[in-house]
């Protein structure tokens, strides 16, 4: 049984409990969070105010979910301490961030970290990733991504939108989930182009971002990560040698990017007349998002069966961190 501490307790800190208390391995036994109103059930572990209590706890696992800014330090030391720690994306404000992580990870025997890309165990991006490894539809060509909202509710006070808080837009704060799934179908980009405004909120922080891709393969990719969609988006496209994969909607605590659904399409020919244009297509839809438990179960066998995190790494929290860096780089962000 691995003891537990869950640092922030907002909407993250509120799904990895009830994570923790589901799995039979591991029992929470403190939450740290300055704001002890939103800790409203009873409850059976210890509540602190103080962040720093964490590190005189006797847990052995720390999940980090708190805003941007305070997650290297809080991770630092944790495994300083021998604490396995589970961060939230995205890996801190900026790429020196995820390099201070993985230089004291280095130094750090035995202890796991991992980063919460839950994004790559929704069921649809699964089964997608099951048939581009199959070669049944040939060689991945390219992706096309869209991933937005439309603001919402407390929207403008957020800290998410407090450049000094969070370090940066939408585009760090929800595309670097399209990112991580590109990476993961794809492998790494490393030429990027993009374009970012903040022609609505007018934030010092992105509102909109146009980011192009390619890698040694010579596969391409697209993202337009954006907060003035209007309507709550997840939409990927995948482009291959024989057909097509379409992976929209996601399953979230909300339900307000609709459905889930995996559309799977094949190449047909013009002796296909038919089809020309219009070729058949196969959609599944799913109900059941089990993401949550699915990287966290992850997380657990490595620790108690000592093996290398190699999914949802600090190595994938830092490719990912890489390509928005790049993309704030080219944009002129930080100018």
């Amino acid at each position: 049984m691995l003891k537990v501490a869950i640092v922030g307790y907002g909407y993250m800190g509120e799904i990895r409990r009830r994570v923790v208390d589901a799995h039979p391995n591991l029992e929470l036994s403190l939450v740290c969070e300055s704001d002890r109103s939103k800790i409203k059930e009873n409850k059976n572990f210890k509540v602190s105010s103080d962040f720093r209590d964490v590190y005189t706890s006797q847990a052995d696992v720390v999940f980090v979910c708190t805003p941007n800014n305070l997650i290297p330090e809080l991770t630092v030391e944790c495994m300083k301490l021998g604490k396995h720690v589970f961060a939230e994306k995205p890996p801190g404000t900026c790429l020196q961030d995820i390099v201070r992580m993985i230089e004291q990870e280095k130094v750090s025997p035995g202890v796991k970290l991992m980063f919460g890309f839950n994004h790559r165990y929704h069921p649809g991006i699964l089964r997608a990733k099951e048939l581009i490894e199959s070669g049944r539809l040939g060689k991945l060509l390219w992706l096309r991504g869209v991933y937005g909202k439309s603001g919402g509710k407390n929207f403008r006070s957020s800290w998410r939108n407090k450049k000094e808080v969070s370090g940066g837009g939408i585009l760090l704060d929800q595309g670097i989930h399209m990112i991580d799934l590109f990476n993961f179908f794809a492998g790494d980009f490393n030429e990027v182009k993009s374009f970012l405004g903040n022609d609505y909120w007018k934030f010092d922080i992105e509102d909109n971002a146009f980011v192009i891709m390619k890698n040694n393969k010579g596969q391409q990719a697209s993202l337009h990560s954006s907060a003035t969609l209007w309507k709550h988006r997840f939409h990927i496209q995948i482009g291959l040698e024989k057909g097509y994969l379409i992976v929209q909607g996601l399953l979230s605590k909300s339900g307000s990017y609709g459905r889930e659904t995996l559309t799977v399409g094949r190449q047909q020919f013009e002796d296909e007349t038919f089809a020309v244009g219009n070729p058949s297509e196969e959609v599944t839809y799913f109900d059941k998002d089990m993401s949550w438990e699915i990287e966290v179960e992850n997380f657990v066998d490595c620790i108690l069966n000592d093996k290398p995190v190699d999914k949802s790494s600090s190595h994938d929290a830092f490719c990912a961190m890489k390509i928005v860096d790049d993309a704030y780089r080219d944009s002129g962000y930080y100018s």
